[in-house]
C-alpha cells in the first residue's frame, strides 16, 4: 500500500454523484482542499453540502465519482472505515445520547478498551478532563447530555471529533447552535486545529465566519459545484449571487413606519412574569400586526419565555392576558384552541417542532387534525387542500405531501414547521431563532412571509441570534439581560450597536473587553 503524499491535496473530490431516487443530491461535484487549510462549503439548503459531508464521513456511498484523501483513493464502506483513515465529523444534527453522561458520550462509539477487555475509567477521565481544559470547555463530565443547552451539546460534539485526533475535521454548520462568545471560541478551536496540521471542511451560512475562519471556499447550487476560490478573491455579493443564482439587493423588506399602539389592547401580554430559573418580573405587550423582537445573549431567559407563552413552561409568578382578558395556559393544547390560536416554532425544530418520520403534510395538519375528520374517517381531500395552501405560502415542494419531513433539507424543514401554524390559522406566532442554519435564499422567503403575516393582522414575537434580523424585521425590540427586559428599542434608537450595547448590560460594545475582543 502506498503512503500518503505530502504534496497532494488533503481532499480531492472528482465528479462525485449521489442520487436518492429521482432526486440528485450531488451532481458531478468537484473541489479540492490543500492540507492544513480551512475550506468552506457554501450553498442553499438542499444544494448538496450535507450529502457531500456524509459521503466523506462514510455514512453513504457515492453512485459515481472518486474521492482521494492525501493522494490515496478513499472509498469508505461505512463511518468506521472513514474514521480509521482520520476523518472525524461534528454533525449539525447532534448525535449525543441524551441519557448518557458527557464522559460516556465522549467515549462513543468506541472506547479505548485494553487488550484484556477492560476500561480504565480513571485514566480516560483524566484524559478527557485535560482535553476539555485545553479546549476551554467547563461542562462537567458527569452531567447528562440531555440536560445541557444546545450550545453546550454542540461544543461537546466538536470536542469529541477532536478527541479522536483527526487529519480531516468535518464541521457541518457548527455555528447554527452557537452565538457570541461561543462563535469566538470556535474560531480559536479552528485556528488551533489548523496550527496542528488538521484540514478542516466547514459548512456555514454566515459569511463573516467564512471570512474569519476559512482560506478557500466552494459553492454548490442544485447539487453542482459552481465555483471554488480563495475567500479574499470574492465579495459577499458575488458569493450570494452564486449561491442562489441571482442577486439579493435587499434581503429584508423595507422598514415600516412607527405605529402608535397607545390606547390599543394588546393581543398578548405578560405581566410581572417569572418562569424557568432566570426569567423574572417581565412585562411585554404584543399588538395586532406587530413583529416584536427579543434580543439577548444565550441563557438570559428567552429559553423559558417562549415556552411559557405557549403553555409548555409553568409560570412561577405573574400572569398572561389575551385581548385584555386573563389567559391560563395549562398546556400547549390550550394554546392551540381556536379562540387562542398561538403557534410556536421552537429552538430545535427536529426534536421539538417536527415528527421527522411523518410526511410534511401530516406534520402541518397534526395540531388541528380533528378539523379534517369526517365522522370516524379523515377527509383526505380537505387535509390536502389546507396543507397545499400552506405549502404554497412558504414555497415548499409539493412532494412534502407524501415525503417524510426528515427527507428535506434543514431550511425546508423549517418551512414545514412554520406552515404547520398557517394551517392552524394561528394569529400569534412565537418564533425562536427561526432562521438558524438556513441559507440566504430561504431566509429572504421567511422574512417576506413574516412581514406578510403581520401586514394581514397577525402578531409575531421573534427572537434571533442575528442582530441585523432584529433591526430590519422588528417594529420594536426588547433586550433581555439576566432574566429581565432592561429596555425597549424602536425607531431611530433601534440599531445594531444599541442592541449590542444593551445585551452586554449597557456597556459600549466598541470598547471591547479585557482581551480586546468584541462579543455580540
Amino acid at each position: 500500500m502506498s503512503t500518503p503524499s505530502e504534496t497532494a491535496p488533503a481532499v480531492d473530490v472528482s465528479r462525485l454523484t449521489k442520487s436518492y431516487g429521482p432526486t440528485v443530491a450531488n451532481d458531478h461535484v468537484d473541489f479540492s482542499v490543500a492540507a492544513g487549510t480551512v475550506h468552506a462549503l457554501l450553498g442553499e439548503n438542499g444544494a448538496g453540502k450535507s450529502t457531500t459531508m456524509k459521503l466523506l464521513s462514510g455514512l453513504i456511498r457515492p453512485d459515481a465519482g472518486t474521492i482521494h484523501l492525501h493522494g490515496q483513493e478513499f472509498a469508505p464502506r461505512n463511518a468506521k472505515e472513514a474514521q480509521a483513515r482520520g476523518v472525524q465529523t461534528a454533525y449539525q444534527e447532534l448525535t449525543l445520547v441524551p441519557d448518557l453522561t458527557v464522559l460516556d458520550n465522549m467515549l462513543l462509539p468506541r472506547a479505548p478498551w485494553t487488550a484484556l477487555g477492560t476500561l480504565n475509567r480513571t485514566r480516560v477521565r483524566r484524559e478527557v478532563e485535560r482535553h476539555f481544559a485545553a479546549l476551554e470547555i467547563d461542562t462537567g463530565l458527569d452531567a447528562l447530555a440531555g440536560e445541557l443547552n444546545l450550545a453546550s451539546r454542540q461544543k461537546i460534539e466538536i470536542a469529541r471529533a477532536l478527541y479522536r485526533k483527526p487529519s480531516l475535521l468535518l464541521l457541518d454548520e457548527p455555528t447554527s447552535a452557537l452565538s457570541g462568545r461561543d462563535v469566538d471560541w470556535l474560531g480559536q478551536i479552528i485556528a488551533g486545529a489548523k496550527r496542528d496540521g488538521i484540514t478542516v471542511l466547514f459548512i456555514s451560512h454566515r459569511m463573516p465566519e467564512v471570512r474569519a475562519f476559512c482560506d478557500t471556499l466552494t459553492i454548490l447550487r442544485n447539487g453542482k459545484s459552481v465555483q471554488s476560490a480563495q475567500v479574499e478573491e470574492v465579495t459577499d455579493e458575488e458569493v450570494v449571487e452564486m449561491i442562489i443564482g441571482r442577486s439579493v439587493e435587499n434581503a429584508f423588506p423595507p422598514r415600516r413606519a412607527l405605529r402608535d399602539h397607545s390606547g390599543e389592547t394588546p393581543v398578548l401580554a405578560a405581566r410581572d412574569l417569572a418562569a424557568g430559573t432566570k426569567l423574572r418580573g417581565l412585562d411585554l405587550s404584543l399588538h395586532k400586526g406587530e413583529i416584536l423582537g427579543i434580543a439577548g445573549l444565550q441563557g438570559m431567559g428567552q429559553e423559558a419565555l417562549f415556552p411559557a407563552l405557549f403553555g409548555e413552561e409553568p409560570l412561577i409568578a405573574g400572569h398572561l392576558e389575551l385581548d385584555g382578558t386573563a389567559l391560563h395556559l395549562r398546556s400547549a393544547a390550550d394554546a392551540l384552541d381556536p379562540s387562542i390560536a398561538i403557534g410556536l416554532v421552537p429552538e430545535e425544530r427536529k426534536t421539538e417542532g417536527l415528527f421527522l418520520k411523518l410526511s410534511g403534510r401530516r406534520n402541518t395538519t397534526l395540531p388541528v387534525l380533528p378539523r379534517f375528520r369526517r365522522g370516524p374517517l379523515l377527509n383526505d381531500e380537505s387535509e390536502a387542500r389546507a396543507a397545499g395552501g400552506a405549502f404554497a405560502a412558504v414555497e415548499i415542494d409539493e412532494r412534502a405531501h407524501y415525503l417524510p419531513a426528515g427527507a428535506f433539507s434543514g431550511g425546508n424543514q423549517q418551512k414545514i414547521a412554520i406552515a404547520k401554524w398557517l394551517v392552524a390559522q394561528s394569529r400569534i406566532l412565537l418564533l425562536f431563532d427561526p432562521t438558524r442554519g438556513i441559507d440566504v435564499g430561504t431566509k429572504e422567503q421567511i422574512y417576506g412571509l413574516l412581514r406578510a403575516f403581520s401586514d394581514a393582522g397577525g402578531s409575531v414575537l421573534f427572537h434571533s441570534t442575528e442582530i441585523p434580523e432584529l433591526v430590519h424585521l422588528c417594529d420594536r425590540v426588547g433586550v433581555l439581560y439576566e432574566g429581565r427586559l432592561t429596555c425597549w428599542l424602536e425607531g431611530e434608537a433601534l440599531s445594531e450597536n444599541a442592541i449590542m450595547q444593551e445585551t452586554l448590560g449597557g456597556r459600549d460594545p466598541l470598547a471591547g473587553n479585557a482581551t480586546g475582543e468584541i462579543h455580540a
